[in-house]
């Protein structure tokens, strides 16, 4: 079963895109500095391709990016048309921000395999590192065709729109993904997020709307927990949260009042 895609941190970078957990099944991006040496024994001959997969894996978790990529060509080289492994290879690659060389592994995972929804939206995920956020978008809506139950796609999507300013159609993309998933965000690194979306003013935004959207669905805890960070972000139209219908009911919250009334300061860049 394939679950291996890149999103969010977005972010979300992911926004993520993502932004940002590059380890999990669904990974949102956060930049990573390559390692600059190999710390793994190479490959040998005599292990299984299941084998060599596996310790790939590993290495890529342990970021040993480099080594995870030796481990994947030599099951490459042993089986050339395996699309996930090229998918993986690529993930590394992108870890290492070699993105014409993750650019290239995605590519032939989607030509092995053209439904590869994971491989497209990694695709995005590149351009979307770019800033070329409209390309981005027509890669994750791609990705959706092929699978439209992807709280990670839709993730990514949402930050890409907020990476244009588009920030309607970021809220509507985050709302489906929180719909999909509840605690996708919660898997988001807020540092990969705050790597997405170097603005504090964006920052700042993009806490009240997942405070907001959180706020909606009843989940006052969490979205408590974005107002704060909104608040600490220095967000500008905080006192809308007087007035938007989403916090009617959190509103009544005594932690509402409490966070409202000390108006923690906002953290200086």
């Amino acid at each position: 079963m394939r679950r291996l895609s890149l999103f969010c941190l977005p972010a979300l970078i992911v926004f993520a895109v993502s932004t940002l957990q590059a380890q999990s099944s669904n990974p949102e991006l956060v930049q990573i500095s390559p390692p600059t040496i190999r710390r793994a024994p190479p490959p040998s001959a005599t292990a299984t391709l299941e084998e060599l997969e596996k310790r790939g894996d590993e290495l890529r978790v342990e970021k040993d990016y480099l080594d995870s990529l030796d481990y994947y060509r030599a099951v490459l080289a042993k089986n050339p048309n395996n699309a996930e492994v090229h998918n993986k290879a690529g993930i590394a690659e992108l870890l290492m921000q070699r993105y014409k060389e993750a650019g290239k592994e995605f590519e032939h995972a989607i030509h092995l395999d053209h439904s590869y929804a994971d491989a497209v939206n990694n695709l995005g995920v590149i351009d979307y590192e770019a800033k070329k956020f409209g390309k981005a978008i027509k890669q994750y809506e791609k990705a959706l065709k092929l699978r439209a139950d992807s709280a990670s796609f839709y993730s990514n999507l949402g930050a890409a729109y907020f990476g244009k300013k588009e920030f309607e159609k970021a809220t509507e993309s985050y709302a489906t993904a929180i719909e999909l998933d509840p605690y996708i965000l919660d898997r988001t690194s807020h540092n990969g997020i705050s790597a997405q979306l170097p603005s504090p003013e964006d920052r700042a935004r993009f806490d009240y709307i997942i405070a907001k959207l959180c706020a909606k669905r009843g989940d006052s805890d969490r979205s408590l927990q974005y107002l704060r960070r909104a608040l600490e972000e220095g967000y500008k139209g905080i006192d809308n949260v007087y007035k938007d219908p989403e916090f009617a009911g959190l509103r009544n919250d005594a932690r509402f009042t409490e966070l409202m009334a000390a108006r923690p300061p906002a953290i200086p860049e």
